[in-house]
């Protein structure tokens, strides 16, 4: 199968982010790419090859088997989201020769996915082999370009897993935990975290930089036109009422929300409650709930001191306890936050905290999102967590100057199977984010993003406190602890038990996993996504979350990314994981890519990766070939999709 063949339908894996509008790149980019010729500083001289992008019978027996190894052994790896290349090719791309390895393991993670392979191709393989497991094999052959001949059922090219560096091995020494100017510590260090300042030293504070806490003493509300009362006060009163029905809990929460009580809808709350069995509704209303409540009124002893909010064009960080965390979390389900309610506050380019949408609706989907956030709180209120959190808002304001970078692309591995938060442990871990962080976690949404917060509830705390990010901005979280399994995507999503996470924790007491939340552009129109400008805004957002400024190179660890900005907003697959290897290499970091069964986008990135590494090509002179792409291809294209795809664009320049 040649490379420029059409590519197999796959379904597209959808993205977390709501649509938005594009925003005003945070860079100038470079406005005009080399002339459109077939020669550029990269190009080689090849043979010229048949026009058509088919194989014979013939040419496929005859084809060898094993090749000469190539001497490059670095291999790097990007996977894109499927179902985004063109459905036909009129060029054909150069084909790689490949080799076969034995199957090892590093720990859980497959480093080679080779089986012996005898050297002799029978006939009847042309025709019969299954397109599931034997697509793998077609993309290891196809992709094999650094000479390694792969076999078998192949999950996995390049690098072996165990050459990615991974924390807390790599990580270098944390300095004492103490707070700073832009580090707010809401806890005083020890074997136990304790809140601090002590609660006899309770400061408070109501203003537009901080979180409008539900026990502030300004949080008041109005009994009629001349009184006010503490809103504490009612919440306090109406979380102390024993709970015998999801009716009583609606109750609860319309007595300090009186303003919603004809918005709000709690259809999904009562249907999971009359699905409970008795055993199952006695534990809930007689346990789970009245102990969920006693978390939220611990509020005042809690958070003893303001959290500052994680406003715009604002590098600041805060760390608080798990404990202080389930806290938040607890006021966000019985709906307590003020001002939270409505987009015409203060906090409108805020993501919603209060639970009031989760209760909405009786999907499924919403049953299974209850299931999932229930266990977290019964696990938290049966037993005290005690770690650290931390959420960092990174804002880059000195940008690449893509054009002219002269990085090297850095290792990668690419494999069909696996998860992000499971085969990228210790890894730094991609959330396809939406400007606001979380998405649809609390609504309608199930896809990556909203998925990660269900399972890591601590994650859905940053929005409480994050401002709608910026084009160089990112959310970094470390420390958030998983606490369910699941199967299952979007309306199949399912939970699917206890996790037991045993992460190691840093000196700091925080689980040693690092999440960046970064969102990606927005394209209704598929050529607009190859525009300079819409390139070197994800370039810059993909680099926002991957740099970390002031650590040595090998104190990083590997990113664990995957089809990042694809699906429903639109990004091509394989654009997308150029874009992330240019933006990790640009970082100094290695990558570890996730194509979700997609075996054509498996062999595709490998190929060009290997491509790109063979030719020693720089980011610069990659980026200068994708303005060429853009003005060559993009521009004379009236409608639809290119028909010359960019990777074989990019395979006849490199």
């Amino acid at each position: 199968m040649s490379d420029c063949e059409p590519l197999g339908k796959s379904a597209r894996l959808l993205g977390s982010e709501s649509p938005r509008h594009g925003t005003e790149d945070a860079e100038n980019p470079q406005k005009t790419a080399a002339p459109c010729s077939d020669s550029s500083k990269l190009q080689k001289k090849r043979p010229m090859r048949d026009p058509r992008c088919s194989r014979t019978l013939d040419d496929w027996l005859l084809k060898p088997v094993v090749a000469q190894r190539s001497s490059h052994q670095h291999q790097h790896q990007h996977a894109e989201p499927a179902g985004s290349e063109q459905n036909s090719r009129k060029q054909e791309c150069p084909e790689s020769p490949v080799t076969s390895e034995k199957p090892r393991r590093t720990g859980s993670a497959l480093v080679s996915d080779a089986a012996a392979n005898t050297g002799t191709r029978q006939i009847t393989s042309f025709f019969t082999e299954a397109p599931g497991k034997a697509a793998c094999r077609r993309a290891a052959a196809a992709a094999g370009a650094d000479g390694k001949a792969f076999s078998g059922d192949v999950t996995g090219l390049g690098v072996p897993v165990s050459d990615l560096r991974r924390a807390p091995g790599c990580s270098g020494p944390l300095p004492a935990l103490k707070p700073t100017d832009s580090h707010t510590v809401l806890i005083r260090p020890g074997e136990v975290p304790e809140p601090y300042p002590s609660p006899d030293q309770l400061q408070d504070r109501w203003d537009d930089t901080h979180v409008k806490l539900p026990c502030s003493e300004h949080n008041l509300f109005p009994v009629d036109r001349t009184t006010l009362q503490s809103r504490w006060d009612l919440i306090n009163k109406a979380l102390s009422v024993p709970f015998s029905s999801a009716h009583d809990v609606k109750d609860a929460i319309l007595k300090y929300n009186t303003g919603q009580a004809k918005g709000w809808n709690f259809t999904a709350l009562n249907v999971y409650c009359k699905g409970l069995q008795a055993s199952e509704a006695q534990q809930m209303f007689g346990e789970l709930l009245p102990a969920m409540a006693q978390l939220a009124l611990r509020a005042p002893s809690l958070l003893t001191q303001p959290i500052p909010l994680l406003r715009t064009q604002r590098c600041r960080s805060l760390t608080l306890s798990q404990e202080q965390v389930s806290c938040l979390l607890a006021n966000a389900f019985f709906c307590t936050f003020p001002r939270r309610n409505s987009r015409r506050t203060e906090f409108s380019n805020y993501p919603d905290i209060n639970f009031s949408r989760l209760f909405e609706g009786s999907s499924q989907s919403k049953q299974e999102k209850l299931k999932t956030l229930l266990w977290y709180f019964r696990r938290v209120t049966q037993q005290r967590p005690a770690g650290l959190i931390t959420y960092t808002r990174q804002c880059v304001q000195r940008l690449p100057s893509w054009s002219s970078s002269e990085k090297q692309f850095s290792k990668l591995r690419i494999s069909c199977d696996g998860s992000i938060e499971d085969q990228g442990y210790g890894m730094l871990q991609v959330d396809f984010a939406n400007q606001f962080v979380g998405g649809g976690v609390t609504g309608s949404g199930l896809v990556q993003e909203e998925i990660r917060f269900l399972i890591n509830p601590e994650l859905i705390a940053a929005r409480l406190f994050t401002e709608a990010l910026d084009d160089n901005e990112c959310l970094i979280i470390t420390g958030a602890e998983q606490f369910s399994r699941y199967s299952g995507y979007s309306d199949t999503y399912r939970w699917d038990g206890n996790h037991d996470d045993q992460t190691p924790r840093d000196k700091w007491k925080r689980r040693c996993t690092e999440i960046v939340a970064i969102d990606a552009l927005h394209y209704r129109n598929f050529l607009e996504q190859f525009h300079a400008e819409h390139m070197s805004r994800e370039l810059n957002k993909a680099f926002c979350g991957f740099v970390r400024p002031g650590v040595q190179m090998e104190n990083l660890s590997a990113v664990a990314t995957g089809n990042w900005g694809c699906g429903a907003f639109g990004g091509d697959t394989r654009l997308k994981a150029v874009l992330q290897m240019m933006a990790a290499a640009e970082a100094e970091r290695d990558l570890m890519y996730f194509t979700f069964g997609d075996a054509d986008l498996l062999r595709d990135v490998h190929h060009i990766h290997t491509l790109i590494t063979d030719a020693h090509a720089t980011v610069g002179s990659l980026f200068s070939l994708l303005l060429q792409y853009y003005e060559c291809v993009c521009k004379k294209t009236t409608r639809g999709k290119p028909q010359e795809t960019l990777y074989c664009f990019l395979s006849e320049r490199l």
